[in-house]
Order: structure tokens, then sequence, then C-alpha cells
């Protein structure tokens, strides 16, 4: 028998596992539920893209892993968070903050607020050095330019000395990967790191930070609205609405053989070089419902062109379809999947 890879055998390691994770922020007698029960696992050196709507809670969901929400009672944060087998729900914040930077890492959307203004570039980096690997002050600047020069960020040591001002916004983000990886951290959470920069830097950076992974064997959680950018990226895909999972899947399954109705509409909804030219792109009706109310039955049955009275009543719960593929749909209950497969 063949033995398996280093690389397949740590695919098969499990890193994370969410389990039926809520959270919900209250606003005197409102509750908002932005994310409503969902679970998930990443395992060791793999990419999963968790794509959706803006207000669908891919970026709540983000936060609440490495809990940098408000604390109780404006947000509360229930289920289970099993990172290499500890509950990270169950940490107080002392121990959090050892997890926070060196085991997690995260970048965020915007680089130019994330970075402060009256630090030098290299400084913002030492600060993570300093803080997890307890380095002298010579070999933490060794790290800093080394690190620079991992991101491919032309003369690294001049570089190290300038403010974030005076940099372009690709190399800023440059920067914002290189403090999130200074500590190799075993996961990565990229929360719609190009969204801010032109394609032809978004290109470099998603090719970067794939070009890393690789590298350093971290696991990634690529959060995005544009499932253009998870094919190029991702492993496995998480589709949300609304604070819910609706469809969970290799990459491969999501684009060749979508299961739900709103992936279907997301994927119809991307510019294709193959449609000719006049041909309008796909528009799904309506808007995400409100995380202030109540929602019966699905959460996408008022924009579903496939919606059934059941649809309207109770919420379905995820179905595995395939070898790997999970969706939330009730036509997976009756004919109307053979119909809807026809229509991919």
């Amino acid at each position: 028998m063949a033995t398996r890879s280093k690389k397949e055998n740590e695919k098969n390691e499990r890193l994370l596992s969410v389990i039926h994770l809520k959270t919900h922020f209250y606003i005197e007698d409102i509750v908002v539920k932005a994310v409503d029960g969902i679970d998930f696992s990443i395992q060791k050196n793999e990419i999963l893209g968790i794509v959706g709507e803006s207000g669908s809670g891919k970026s709540v969901c983000a936060l609440s892993i490495l809990r940098l929400l408000p604390p109780e009672p404006s947000c509360k944060i229930s289920g289970q968070i099993y990172f290499k087998n500890e509950n990270l729900l169950e940490l107080n914040e002392s121990q959090m903050q050892k997890i926070r930077g060196a085991e997690i890492s995260m970048i965020f959307q915007e680089p130019t607020t994330s970075l402060n203004p009256v630090l030098t570039i290299g400084e913002q980096i030492a600060e993570s050095i300093k803080l997890h690997q307890k380095l002298d002050h010579r070999k933490t600047w060794e790290k800093v330019v080394e690190m620079l020069t991992l991101v491919k960020i032309p003369e690294p040591f001049r570089r190290a000395k300038e403010y974030p001002h005076e940099i372009s916004g690709g190399m800023k983000q440059r920067v914002m990967i290189a403090m999130a990886l200074s500590c190799n951290p075993s996961l990565l959470i990229a929360d719609e790191p190009t969204t801010a920069l032109d394609v032809t830097t978004q290109k470099q950076i998603l090719y970067l930070i794939k070009e890393l992974q690789k590298k350093l064997r971290t696991s990634v959680i690529f959060i995005t609205h544009n499932l253009g950018i998870i094919a190029e990226v991702a492993d496995k895909v998480m589709v949300m609405y609304a604070g819910k999972i609706l469809e969970y899947a290799p990459v491969n399954d999501i684009f060749h053989q979508p299961g739900h109705p709103y992936t279907l509409s997301l994927l119809k909804s991307i510019p294709r070089l193959d449609v000719s030219r006049g041909i309008r792109l796909k528009v799904i009706p309506g808007s995400l419902p409100n995380p202030i109310d109540k929602i019966q039955g699905c959460p996408f049955h008022p924009r579903c062109e496939f919606v059934k009275d059941i649809c309207r009543k109770k919420e379905p719960e995820l179905k595995k379809i395939g070898d790997n593929q999970f969706v939330g749909c009730w036509m997976y209950n009756n004919e109307e999947a053979i119909h809807f497969k026809k229509i991919i």
C-alpha cells in the first residue's frame, strides 16, 4: 500500500471545529442574530472560503473565533469553538491573548485603518514578535526584515523605517500579511483582504497568500463576497446567508454542481468570458432579511425562485447530497432536486 504524503496526512488532521456557534448582539430589547447556529471545521494545511453577501455573518463568525467582540451583556457567544482540541470559549482573556497573533492571526478588511499612523511599519511588526516570541532587539529586527522580504516588499531595510502613509495600498496589505504571519500561526483568518485594492494588486495579494500558505503550511479561513476569488484560493467553501450556512462543499462541487439556489444565484451573478455580449448578469431579487426580525422557514425563501410552502414554514437542516457536499434546502426531500440539477 502506498504511503500517504505529509501534506495528505496534515489535511486529515482537524485544526478547528466550530459547533453550533451563535453570536447574538443585544441592543435594549432587540436581539440581532448575526450568527445563528453554524457548524464547520478546517483541517491543517487547508483553505476554507466563507462567501456570502454583506451582512450574512461572515466577519462576525471570524471575530467570534478570536473573541474580538464586545463582552456580555452587549454580545453573547455560545456553542463550542475547538482549536487544537481546546475550547476557546472556555479560556479567560489572558489565555486568549496568548493565542491571538501567535496561534491564530487575522488580516482585516482595510489596511489603512488597521495600521497605526504614528508608528513605523517595522515597529508595528516588531510589536507582535516581541510579545509572543520574546526575542531581543537585534533578532526582532532581523525577523521584521525577514517577514518584509517574505511578502516581497522591495528594500525591506528602508521600508521598515517608513510610516503607513508613505506606502501604497497594496504594500500596506503586504505589511498586514507580514504582521499576521510573523509568529508563524497555525490559522490565518483573511477578512476580505483584497476589497480596497485594484484588480492587478488583488491578483498579486491572492497569489501571495496562497504561496505563503503552501510554504508555511498554515491553514486559512478566507472571507469574501466574491466567488471568483474563492475559485482561485479555496479547498472548501461555506456559503453563508442571514447568519446561517446554506451550503458547505469542496470548491469544485460549488462551481460545477452547486446544491443550493442561493449558490446558483451567486454564480450566475459573476461576469463570464464565455457569455455573449449584451446578456445581462442575473440579479438576485430582494435583499437580506433584517437581522432583528424573526425569520420563519428558510431564510432565503423570499428571494428564491424555487420556493415551496414548506420553505416558508420550516427551516431545512443541512443534508448530505454528495460525498462531501452539504445543502440546507427542502428540494432534496423530493423530485424538485432533479429539476434543479437540470437547470445548472
